[in-house]
């Protein structure tokens, strides 16, 4: 009976996240690209400036910049490490390319849904902030809307708690530190008939109460967190990166010569160019997509917080998001990945990336191996954090931000971490890549229906910078 339900899932998984949606967020991303007339590259080096510099007498709880940290606390994740290396393997280095093109029109999605965020949050009396795609659908689209609002917000929490923000992301730091202190279970203990290793115990102990000390403060306890690790993470992960770069640089413009041919099956035999290619693009594409959320919905929430008066601005700020997750971070895990030659050697998903960097780095295989540990580990712990302010934003849009629900939902979150070791149950996983997917849906409709909005603020927005 369990398969069969299993079963039933992986089929409405694989249904959901097909080509179909996948092509629509891309959609959305050339759509909004054209209507703003290119506005990712126009305005890069203003999103840029804006990134650092923040509003002076913006009404929010967190500063842009701390809106932003908080949002790529979510996004930059696991699925820059592990990710990266998946769609390497299965689509081959070509796969890297389509994950720029996701990430150039999803750049220009995530400035929509900044604006978006800003135009029609609302905040109490208290200061409070509440604000994200159910704002805009209810607010920007009328109140018969407010079912699809909510839906989106169903989805929302569902994600967070189910999966995304606590199960997938606690099994991988805890894996993470298994494969490096315990690799063969040498010590284990049993709970519930299941050997388990010591080490992942006490990864899973330390994690909780850690999570737990963030987690109650809130919001600006979150963003607080997230502006010391995210920049310090992505830094440090990036010069890892670019050390490995370095030491091959003479075989850099080769190894882009290999993804550009890969990515129109050049290097394919006779006969299976068109395949090779459409492998490559689905795969690249949803990697992106997965890796830097653009279109799904959740980084305006975290978007909605921000100190700031302008939607515009906001949005610019939002769009650096993508450029970093994609364009800078998952390019340099691909580049070291094709480099050193680790995607076609029989490894797959973390053994890819964990490979690159014991064969590039000019450390010894323990020290390297240490290395994408600890970013493995961070990456996933502040994924943990920004998915439980998402989850809690949407929470409180359902219940008429009801603090008593949403405080018993914090600790429900934090027991899903303590329990997320042990957690083995793909059904999990896959009713929250669903929920995941579903969120996307209402978001989408929502940045089409209020395109016209997004550009007359853009406008208004671009014209007020040229007077003053």
């Amino acid at each position: 009976m369990f398969k069969q339900i299993e079963e039933i899932l992986v089929s409405i998984d694989n249904l959901v996240w097909g080509v179909p949606l996948i092509v629509l967020i891309l959609l959305a991303g050339i759509f909004l690209t054209i209507r703003l007339k290119g506005l990712q590259i126009t305005q890069l080096p203003k999103a840029l400036k804006f990134m650092v510099k923040n509003e002076e007498g913006g009404t929010g709880e967190v500063t842009s910049f701390g809106a932003l940290c908080t949002a790529l606390s979510a996004t930059i994740g696991t699925g820059n490490i592990v990710g990266v290396a998946t769609a390497i393997v299965a689509g081959g280095p070509g796969a890297l390319f389509w994950m720029w093109i996701a990430a150039f029109f999803g750049m220009a999605t995530k400035y929509a849904e900044g604006v978006l965020a800003i135009k029609y949050r609302v905040i109490d009396n208290d200061g409070h902030v509440l604000g994200g795609p159910f704002y805009y659908i209810q607010n920007g689209m009328g109140m018969k809307w407010k079912w699809l609002a909510k839906l989106f917000a169903f989805f929302g929490v569902g994600v967070g708690l189910l999966g995304i923000g606590t199960f997938t992301q606690v099994n991988g730091i805890t894996s993470a530190v298994k494969d490096f202190f315990d690799p063969n279970n040498a010590h284990t203990i049993r709970i519930f008939e299941t050997d388990y290793s010591i080490s992942v115990i006490i990864a899973g102990i330390i994690l909780t109460i850690c999570v737990a000390l963030v987690l109650i403060g809130g919001i600006q306890r979150i963003s607080t967190v997230s502006q010391i690790i995210v920049p310090f993470m992505a830094i440090f992960y990036v010069v890892s990166c670019l050390i490995i770069v370095a030491l091959n640089i003479k075989e850099v413009p080769s190894a882009i010569a290999t993804i550009l041919k890969s990515a129109f099956g050049f290097d394919a035999v006779a006969g299976g160019v068109l395949g090779s290619i459409l492998i490559s693009m689905q795969k690249g594409i949803a990697r992106g997509i997965f890796s830097n959320e653009a279109g799904l919905g959740s980084a305006p929430i975290a978007a909605a917080a921000a100190q700031t008066k302008e939607p515009a601005r906001q949005g610019l700020v939002s769009m650096t998001g993508t450029f970093i997750d994609t364009i800078i971070i998952c390019t340099l895990t691909g580049l070291c990945i094709v480099l050193t030659n680790s995607y076609n050697i029989g490894l797959e998903g973390v053994s890819v990336t964990t490979n690159a960097f014991k064969q590039g780095l000019p450390f010894n295989g323990t020290v390297s191996s240490f290395i994408l540990m600890i970013c493995l580990v961070f990456f996933a712990f502040t994924t943990i954090l920004g998915w439980n302010y998402y989850s809690e934003r949407c929470l409180e849009y359902l219940t008429h931000t009801n603090q008593k629900i949403v405080k018993t939902y914090r600790w429900i979150y934090i027991l899903a971490v303590f329990t997320g070791p042990f957690m083995t149950v793909s059904a999990v996983w896959t009713i929250a890549d669903i929920f995941n997917a579903l969120m996307a849906i209402p978001n989408l409709i929502a940045l089409f229906a209020l395109s016209h909005v997004v550009v007359a603020e853009t406008k208004s927005y671009l014209n007020k910078l040229k007077t003053n």
